[in-house]
C-alpha cells in the first residue's frame, strides 16, 4: 500500500484505528475454543466486526510462533482474511533487526511469503539492518523510534554528548535512509511530550503508535502531539479492542470499544482539517 493510498483510506473511513491482534488462546471465549482453530476463528470474528472502522491490522508474531506450526498456519490465515475485507493496512510486528542475507530473507519472508504492508524493525545495527526493507514499492519498514517501556530509559534517552538524546540521533538518521513514502516509526503514547518532539524530529512520516488504552496512553493527548496534516498516525489498540468483553459479549463489546476509538479519532481529525 503506497502512501497516497494509506492516506486515501484514512480519509475514507475517518479512522486512524489500527487494531493489534495479539491473540492469546487463553484469553479467547470458551466458545471460540471449541473450533478446530481458536485462535484463527477469534481473529476472523473480530476483523469481520471492525474492518469498516480500521485502517490496519496489526499482528505480533511473538503470539503466533509461541503456538509453532498452527501459530503460523493461524498467522498465514488470519492475513489472508483480511485481504478480502478490502483495503486494509497490515503490519507484522516482527521487530527484527539483522544485517545481510539474514536481513534480506527476513524481508522476503514478510514481504513476498506472507504479503504484508509492514513490517517493525530495530535500528541497532544500522542502515544495513533497515535498507533490505527499503525501495519496494508499497511496502515500509516501520522503525522503532521511541518506546513507551519502563526499559526506555535505559538506552532510548541517553544522552549522546551533542545535546541530543539517543532516540533523537536514531530517528534522524534514519530519516535520511527512507522517505515518507516508506518509512514509519514507532512512537508510544504513554509520554505525549516525547511524541511531539518525535513530531518534530519527522513531521512528514507516519508512526505507529501502540500504548493507547490498556498501557496508559491517552487518545487524544496523542492525537494532539503526534496528528499532521495527512493523518500521519496509526494508533494501535490490542487488548483494548480484543479483550473489551467476555464470552458472548466479546465480539459485539470489540466492535463498541473499536467505534468508540474511531468516533474520537474522527472528531479530530475533522477538526485539523483533515477530513
Amino acid at each position: 500500500m503506497t502512501r497516497v493510498q494509506l492516506i486515501n483510506l484514512i480519509r475514507r473511513k475517518k479512522s486512524l484505528l489500527c487494531v493489534g491482534l495479539d491473540t492469546e488462546v487463553h484469553l479467547v471465549p470458551e466458545h471460540f475454543k471449541l473450533e478446530s482453530h481458536p485462535v484463527r476463528a477469534f481473529n476472523e470474528a473480530i476483523v469481520e466486526v471492525t474492518h469498516d472502522l480500521a485502517v490496519a491490522y496489526k499482528l505480533n508474531l511473538a503470539f503466533y510462533e509461541a503456538l509453532g506450526d498452527q501459530g503460523w498456519l493461524d498467522l498465514e490465515a488470519t492475513i489472508a482474511y483480511i485481504r478480502t475485507k478490502g483495503d486494509c493496512f497490515i503490519i507484522a510486528d516482527a521487530k527484527r533487526g539483522d544485517i545481510g542475507n539474514t536481513a534480506r530473507k527476513y524481508a522476503e519472508a514478510f514481504f513476498d511469503k506472507l504479503g504484508v504492508d509492514a513490517v517493525t524493525l530495530s535500528p541497532y545495527m544500522g542502515k544495513d539492518s533497515i535498507e533490505p526493507f527499503l525501495h519496494q514499492p508499497g511496502k515500509w519498514a516501520i522503525v522503532l523510534g521511541i518506546t513507551s517501556n519502563a526499559g526506555a530509559d535505559d538506552f532510548q534517552f541517553l544522552d549522546t554528548g551533542n545535546g541530543k538524546r539517543l532516540f533523537e540521533v536514531v530517528m534522524e538518521r534514519t530519516s535520511e535512509w527512507g522517505t515518507a513514502e516508506e518509512l514509519m516509526f514507532v512512537t508510544g503514547a504513554t509520554r505525549p511530550e516525547i511524541l511531539a518532539q518525535a513530531r518534530a524530529i519527522a513531521p512528514e512520516h507516519f508512526f505507529l503508535v501502540p500504548g493507547v488504552g490498556a498501557q496508559g496512553g491517552d487518545l487524544n493527548a496523542v492525537l494532539d502531539a503526534g496528528l499532521t496534516k495527512d493523518g500521519g498516525l496509526l494508533i494501535n489498540s490490542s487488548r483494548g479492542v480484543l479483550f473489551a468483553g467476555k464470552g458472548e459479549e466479546a465480539i459485539p463489546q470489540a466492535r463498541k470499544a473499536a467505534q468508540e476509538l474511531q468516533r474520537a479519532m474522527e472528531r479530530k481529525l475533522r477538526e485539523r482539517g483533515v477530513l
